[in-house]
């Protein structure tokens, strides 16, 4: 069940592989609403902050795309789909409390029961929002093919989802982005 009082006018539940360019993606979008009008909202804050704090690990430094992260990325999986499996809205809930803005963005969607738990919590106003870009553009941006994370759950969960309700491609091409952010901004918009 969604928290009390949170009413958000829109949801829009980001996805895409690693270094796709979804945090690109929602930080743009959130500069150009504003913070008053928009929450980005990340999944994986309150997983890394327990996660941390469970181990003795410097939250911090979790949240960066340092090599401390990279260290500790195949067992913090692990870790979350434990707390998942136990609690399939547990790390949705904690995004959401207190969240006052009408716009919501929440740029780390990996899995059906995140966008499930979603759904049932706040129907109609709910959008999914997948950000691709090829391998070239991955590798470009730093990726590299890591066995037991990139195959794992929390990077092909939602592979085979099915239709989203938007497609941004992210290969690299600023004006082809640009135009496509444009056209979702002007949805968002109509929304407020």
């Amino acid at each position: 069940m969604a928290p009390l009082g949170a009413s958000p006018r829109l949801v829009l539940l980001f996805s895409g592989k690693r270094k796709s360019g979804k945090d690109f993606v929602t930080e743009r979008l959130k500069s150009r609403l504003g913070g008053n009008i928009c929450a980005l909202l990340r999944l994986s804050g309150p997983l890394k902050e327990e996660y941390a704090r469970e181990h003795g690990l410097d939250f911090q430094r979790l949240l960066d795309a340092s090599t401390y992260k990279e260290t500790y990325r195949g067992d913090m999986i692990c870790w979350g789909e434990q707390k998942r499996q136990a609690d399939p809205g547990f790390f949705c809930r904690k995004i959401v409390e207190g969240v006052s803005q009408p716009i919501w963005l929440v740029s780390d969607t990996r899995r059906t029961s995140d966008i499930q738990w979603f759904q049932e919590a706040y129907g109609a106003v709910i959008q999914t929002v997948r950000v691709v870009a090829s391998e070239q553009s991955r590798q470009q941006r730093g990726w590299v093919f890591t066995p037991g994370v990139d195959d794992a759950e929390s990077e092909c969960g939602l592979d085979n989802f099915g239709n989203f309700d938007w497609v941004i491609e992210n290969h690299g091409d600023e004006q082809c982005l640009e135009d496509q952010l444009e056209h979702l901004l002007g949805f968002i918009q109509a929304k407020l």
